[in-house]
This record gives C-alpha cells, structure tokens and sequence, in this order.
C-alpha cells in the first residue's frame, strides 16, 4: 500500500541509490534544495504534503529510473505499523 512515509522513504532510497543527499537529488531534479527536507513533508499544521507527479516525474528523470523500479522499490518497504489494515471483505450471493 502507498503511504505518505513510504513514498518519503523511497524518495531517500534513490538518492542514496545515486550516492546523493535528498537536497543533492533535488538539486538534481531541478527542484529547490530544501524540496525534499523532512520539515517540508508536513505542513505547519501537520498535514502531510505529497510530492506533485511533476515532482516525482523530475525525480525519477534525474535517477534514470523508471516508474516501475519506483514502485517497486516502494512495495519492497515494509508496511507502517500506524496504518490501518486492509479489511477482507465478504461478498454475499444474493439468489
């Protein structure tokens, strides 16, 4: 499952691929260095802020890494254990 953390925590995963800093990776990206700084993934209030796809797009670009290693690499992360647990749902045969 796609979560807030593990998006961040692969975003950290590249750029170490790349023997880079995140600010490095950044920079890279064509972003400012403080883009990828964990004081900016929340918001004043605490609210999680997601990277735009634009952003991801240039991150990926910058590491020559494609969509599906990105994704990959994020469904190798461990899940969160404050997330929530998919519910299995039971399908009634209505007849």
């Amino acid at each position: 499952m796609l979560t807030h953390r593990k998006l961040w925590q692969a975003i950290d995963l590249v750029a170490k691929q790349c023997n880079m800093t995140p600010s490095a990776l950044a920079r890279r990206a064509g972003c400012d260095a403080t883009t990828f700084n964990p004081s900016k993934r929340t918001s004043p209030e605490g609210r999680d802020r997601w990277p735009s796809t634009e952003t991801l797009a240039k991150i990926l670009n910058a590491a020559s890494m494609d969509l599906v290693a990105f994704g990959e690499l994020i469904n190798s992360l461990p899940e969160d254990s404050t997330s929530p647990k998919r519910r299995a749902k039971k399908t009634e045969i209505q007849g």
